[in-house]
């Protein structure tokens, strides 16, 4: 299934993230795409605020992996500065497969490394501020939270 939406800025997109975040549950895997700047760690920020994450959501391009305590365990992940896809594998990757919420960005440089059971967001630039924010998934789970989800 995919569905589409039209964010108009900064606070939009992490709105999104936070309707988003309403819907997931440990071993939910989130797979970000998108340019730098498209908002990515905007949208990774709304997902952390709905899951109880009171701490400052900042991108982890040079620490790789961020891990935030929250009612519900919340890891954000960025593939971006890999060497190789299996060094994800070296970071602990694995180990953050149950019992968390995990938000990769940059995931299409580990996408073989990744469950099949993935939500896949692109999010594409239009303009200065309006993003374009394309979610598939091949996940009957995936498929009824996208068929709820809503930016109000």
């Amino acid at each position: 299934m995919k569905k589409l939406f039209k964010t108009f800025n900064e606070k939009e997109t992490e709105k999104l993230g936070e309707a988003l975040g309403n819907f997931l549950a440990p071993g939910d895997i989130i797979a970000l795409e998108g340019e730098l700047g498209a908002g990515k760690t905007a949208f990774t920020r709304g997902i952390a605020r709905a899951l109880g994450v009171e701490d400052d959501v900042t991108s982890p391009t040079f620490t790789i992996i961020n891990e935030y305590p929250a009612a519900m365990p919340f890891v954000h992940m960025d593939a971006y500065r890999l060497r190789n896809p299996e060094e994800i594998e070296d970071i602990g990757f694995s180990d953050y497969l149950t019992g968390y919420v995990v938000v990769i960005e940059w995931a299409d440089m580990i996408e073989f490394q990744l469950p099949d059971d993935v939500l896949w967001v692109k999010i594409t630039v239009e303009g200065d501020s309006t993003r374009n924010i394309c979610f598939s998934s091949q996940s009957h789970r995936f498929d009824q939270i996208l068929q709820e989800l809503k930016l109000n």
